[in-house]
């Protein structure tokens, strides 16, 4: 059934376009004063007769001139009418064509003239713009209705919070108040007016929701329409006045009767709708369709509008399509449906206007409006999808014919895992990317459309990390920089550390550097010893001497016999050290201790980063990481002779035999420990090798111990200390040690 073609309202086409709209209503009301004073001016110029007519019609002709605009199409319209005059202005015209062709004109046409039109049209002119205030007060007590329901539901707010606040005061009082069961009772009884409370909040929410809806979609177009009609009714009695005028004009000058019929002719053509119609055509605004789009090459790439066909390309197109296709069947059969049921409601809002059907039209036409902008949504996503599908088709032809495609699923990745396509780690707060469900394969969700589709299908577990090595093999050859030099830069000579050892905290390390014929080791180096550089000349580093042991200890006799005056079992030597830094004490059991000094070890390292020692005749507890632990003297054998014991073999610390190159700097030692007593240290051991991906990280070999600063926050990530070296490992990659 065709639809009927109605006159357009100002309600349905200007929406909330009310103070224009009053304004040029408004403008047609104060224009029927001016008509009216024109019949009151005429009538006393036909009493001067014909001269004082033409100069009367002059004077309203220019008078229409000015106002012409403003009267057709408003103060400030979209686009300007030019020549073009709505009807009423037209049969204006007329009136004063007509006008200044009576040139005889009687006393009592006079009267007449203004007994029976002007005197009406001022007083229909008064009750117009009476009408119109009122139009004006409505929409205003409206506007302020509206945000009185804000305010209101504002209030309303409130008050559900001073309840709730109210609730939990009575709920503590409950719980310190003496007769428990009174404050239980008031508890009770505010918590139910909480509750009536939270019902009002929520009644006030929807109540103001539907109000909002009615005022945009009803009573803001209801108050447009009556002020069109308004402006309508205004024309239609201003066309009665004109009729009598032209009545009046047919009776008293019969001469011009051709031309007063002329008149009332015109004035029947003037329908109501006419003006409102020319105000909506030219404040509707010009429109002209924007430009296709087109390439256009970036300013440091000149490129052309090909689309690129190479294998890279085609996997990220081909995964587009694959994605592209799945889509559009679904958004296809989504369309049609949503058509198909706009029609149905169209059909019964044709029958609501025919007058078969009584419902609520405002409803029905506020749901389809609902389901054209449902429909609106799904065709757009509709059409990306077959735009992508067809421009990728022309291009490269659908690629995805035997593509085997991943099984991808969005995930978030609680451990470290890299990007089996790019190699890089998948960082973020919530480290969000996709792992197929079939083959494992992981990847960044910037990486998804770049995958390959190879997915070999559902595998094992021992499968997957197969697959899985090979792909972080191939990823990270991707990542390594080229091996040789550029071209432009002249190759350097390699540099590598060599002789060099971690400062360990248990004070090994010194002594491990030294061989058994007595040789010296190597300096460390300083990026792998614990005390920062100081600022100044590097001091001279201070090699031991090695002092051989007395002849007795190479000497050994028969089991069984034994050193001349000694029957006693050997004593058990002495463990001897070295410090390594100047430490100056804090107090309690500490002791100082300038750098150098030999000391007697009296009690180990017990793990909370103190050693007890012996200087000279004081005695006291010193860090650990100070102190160079010379190993165990070899304990000669007791063979029996005659002489006696002589002491095991030391190393002098004795500076003659080494020149110095400088003046000595003091160092500065290290971090000291935690005092001796307070809680020890802990230790981790890692599960399985990692290589760190930044600065901020340690890599581990499995097996590696590491001091524990601290433990997983929650993020995934351990603080571990290693060489003085405070780093981030995976939480999940250690345990702590047992022993």
């Amino acid at each position: 059934m065709a639809e009927v073609e109605v006159a357009p309202t100002f309600g349905a086409e200007l929406k909330d376009g009310f103070k224009p709209a009053n304004a040029w209503v408004a403008n047609g009301i104060a224009w029927l004063d001016d008509i009216q004073n024109f019949y009151r001016e005429r009538s006393v110029i036909e009493k001067e007769h014909s001269a004082r007519l033409n100069a009367l019609a002059k004077k309203y002709f220019e008078k229409k001139t000015k106002k012409s605009a403003s009267l057709s199409v408003g103060d400030t319209p979209a686009m300007t009418p030019g020549s073009l005059e709505n009807a009423s202005l037209t049969i204006w015209t007329t009136h004063l064509t007509t006008l200044e062709s009576i040139a005889d004109e009687h006393e009592k046409y006079a009267n007449e003239l203004v007994q029976k039109v002007a005197d009406p049209m001022k007083t229909i002119a008064g009750k117009f713009e009476e009408l119109r205030k009122r139009h004006v007060e409505y929409a205003a007590k409206l506007e302020a209705e509206r945000d009185s329901s804000y305010a209101d539901l504002r209030k309303t707010k409130t008050k559900y919070d001073a309840a709730c606040q109210e609730v939990e005061s009575k709920r503590k009082k409950t719980e310190s108040s003496f007769d428990k069961a009174k404050a239980q009772s008031h508890y009770q009884q505010q918590l139910q007016d909480m509750n009536n409370v939270k019902n009002t909040y929520l009644i006030a929410i929807n109540v103001t929701n539907k109000q909002k809806e009615k005022y945009y979609h009803e009573y803001v177009p209801e108050v447009l329409d009556s002020l069109q009609d308004l402006s309508e009714f205004r024309t239609m009695k201003l066309n009665t006045l004109w009729s009598t005028a032209a009545s009046l004009e047919t009776t008293m000058l019969q001469q011009s009767n051709s031309l007063v019929d002329h008149l009332a002719q015109e004035v029947t053509r003037n329908q109501p709708h006419l003006d409102s119609m020319m105000y909506i055509r030219h404040n509707m605004g010009s429109w002209q369709e924007p430009a296709d789009k087109v390439f256009e090459p970036s300013p440091v790439w000149h490129d052309d509008d090909l689309m690129m066909t190479d294998e890279p390309a085609k996997v990220f197109l081909r995964n587009v399509l694959n994605k592209s296709k799945s889509q559009l069947g679904e958004l296809r059969r989504e369309v049609d449906k949503k058509k198909r049921e706009i029609d149905g409601v169209k059909r019964i809002k044709q029958r609501i206007r025919d007058g078969t059907e009584n419902k609520d039209e405002v409803v029905i036409v506020s749901q389809i409006f609902s389901m054209q902008e449902e429909l609106h949504q799904v065709d757009r996503k509709r059409l990306t999808a077959d735009v992508e599908t067809s421009t990728i088709t022309a291009a490269v032809g659908d690629v995805t014919l035997g593509a085997k495609n991943h099984n991808f699923k969005s995930q978030t990745f609680k451990i470290p895992t890299n990007c089996d396509l790019c190699g890089e780690r998948i960082w973020g707060l919530s480290a969000k990317g996709f792992d197929c469900r079939d083959c494992g394969y992981t990847c960044h969700s910037k990486c998804e459309m770049k995958v390959p589709a190879e997915c070999p299908g559902e595998l094992s577990k021992d499968e997957r990390k197969k697959y899985k090595a090979e792909r972080q093999s191939a990823a990270g050859a991707l990542l390594k920089p080229p091996s040789g030099p550029p071209d432009h830069v002249a190759e350097l000579p390699t540099l590598s550390r060599s002789n060099t050892m971690n400062s360990l905290s248990s004070g090994y390390a010194a002594s491990a550097n030294r061989s058994i014929s007595g040789s010296v080791a190597s300096p460390r180096s300083p990026a792998e010893d614990a005390p920062p550089e100081p600022i100044g000349p590097r001091p001279t580093v201070k090699k031991s001497r090695l002092v051989a042991p007395p002849p007795t200890a190479y000497i050994s006799e028969l089991p069984g016999s034994s050193v001349s005056g000694s029957s006693a079992p050997p004593k058990a030597p002495e463990r001897k050290g070295k410090m390594l830094y100047t430490f100056e004490a804090n107090g309690g059991d500490e002791i100082p201790i300038s750098e150098g000094r030999s000391v007697t070890i009296l009690e180990p390292d017990d793990g909370s980063g103190w050693v007890k020692v012996r200087a000279g005749y004081k005695e006291g507890i010193v860090p650990a990481s100070y102190l160079e632990v010379f190993p165990e003297p070899i304990v000669p054998q007791d063979t029996g002779s005659s002489l006696k014991s002589r002491p095991a073999s030391t190393y002098s610390n004795s500076g003659s035999s080494v020149g110095t190159a400088g003046p000595t700097v003091k160092k500065r030692g290290p971090a000291v420990a935690p005092r001796r007593g307070a809680k020890k240290l802990k230790y981790v051991v890692a599960l399985y090798d990692y290589t760190a991906q930044s600065d901020a990280e340690h890599s581990m070999s499995e097996g590696e111990r590491f001091v524990l600063i601290k433990e997983d926050p929650g993020d995934g990530w351990a603080e571990v200390e290693k060489g003085g070296a405070t780093k981030s490992v995976p939480a999940s990659y250690v345990q702590l040690a047992t022993g």
